[in-house]
């Protein structure tokens, strides 16, 4: 089971292919959408599924019901080549639970032609903000992630291991989103970032840039849409740079009931290697974890160096609590979120109810 997307399937299944070709095991991948892709309950998914595409926040409630086989054996080539936390982030409780076979954090989308280059400070934000050609999906959980990244901007440490997520300073970040989000159009709160970059690809949009939206390397691909979209580090708000921008992307993991997890595992780790991610992921559309791909120029050139543009991103990107309590409070705290930007709440009230839910999700 993977995700609705070219991105999410259409690597996999020419994966499959080569692999049956290989070896003569038959690997055939269903697909889910973006949206049960982050919420769907992984354990149901195990029961049905020998092998699992899954995102990092799932990680302690998939060691807590045991639904998945901790994957072990030589993993240091994958290890050595992650893309900032994409491999540490399927680590939990002293065991690895998946392989990172794509990269993926907030990140700049901007259209070339609509701007002459990508924005490098928040001050250029404000102002393209103010002309109405500034985009940022808000759909749940997109707005908490968006709050994620600004508190990194800003320097706020936020400690995942402490009974409050957001450290004193977060009103600021909350006032930055509050900002933002009373600039774009009220449809932002309708939209993931697959939504927004659809828009964006529209010939007679007005959006020039989505500041803060999860990168994907299909629009900058020549032909994928009517319009290429570009992709860059986020937009600085002081001389640190890019820092601290929500960690995404997804790991293929090994179903605890599967009659074979053997040989499932051995698609697993080879899929997730630095010449598969490298050459056969990235040319069928996928948007690879290792950074042997990364690298690669041949891999930079066709998506207007899509990888090496948003690497300092990446690199400084932040990890999301894992805790087995954390998904249900991801969406509440989005929809709650979203509830208080909408009425315009004080942001130190915003910041006070989104610890109070994250101290009761402990």
């Amino acid at each position: 089971m993977t995700w609705n997307h070219p991105r999410g399937y259409e690597p996999l299944e020419a994966a499959a292919d080569l692999w049956r070709r290989n070896t003569g095991t038959r690997i055939e991948w269903d697909r889910r959408s973006l949206q049960d892709f982050e919420a769907y309950p992984v354990e149901d998914l195990a029961r049905r599924y020998d092998l699992i595409v899954i995102d990092h926040p799932h990680v302690g409630e998939i060691a807590d019901a045991g639904c998945l086989t901790p994957i072990e054996g030589a993993l240091g080539d994958i290890a050595a080549g992650s893309v900032g936390g994409s491999f540490e982030s399927y680590w939990w409780n002293g065991r690895q639970w998946a392989l990172p076979i794509d990269a993926a954090a907030q990140v700049q989308a901007w259209v070339p032609g609509r701007l002459p280059a990508p924005l490098k400070s928040w001050n250029g934000v404000q102002e393209l903000a103010q002309s109405g050609r500034l985009a940022l999906p808000l759909r749940p959980p997109h707005s908490l992630m968006s709050l994620f990244t600004l508190c990194g901007l800003l320097g706020l440490k936020l400690d995942t291991g402490r009974r409050e997520l957001f450290p004193v300073g977060a009103e600021a970040a909350v006032e930055l989103l509050a900002a933002l989000a009373a600039s774009t159009a009220d449809s932002m709160y309708d939209m993931d970032p697959i939504a927004v970059l659809e828009l964006m690809a529209q010939p007679d949009s007005a959006i020039a840039a989505a500041p803060l939206i999860y990168g994907y390397v299909s629009y900058a691909v020549e032909g994928f849409r009517d319009t290429r979209i570009a992709f860059a580090d986020i937009p600085a708000l002081d001389e640190a740079g890019p820092r601290g921008s929500a960690l995404g992307g997804t790991g293929i993991a090994v179903s605890a009931y599967s009659d074979d997890p053997q040989a499932a595992l051995a698609f697993a780790k080879w899929v997730a290697s630095g010449e598969v991610q490298r050459d056969l992921f990235s040319e069928n559309g996928g948007q690879p974890a290792h950074a042997e791909a990364w690298e690669a120029d041949g891999v930079n050139t066709p998506v207007l160096d899509f990888y090496r543009a948003t690497r300092r991103t990446l690199d400084t990107s932040w990890l999301r609590p894992r805790h087995a309590g954390y998904m249900a409070f991801q969406q509440e705290a989005s929809e709650l979120l979203n509830e208080a930007l909408k009425r315009g709440d004080a942001a130190g009230a915003i910041v006070e109810t989104l610890n109070a839910r994250y101290r009761e999700s402990r």
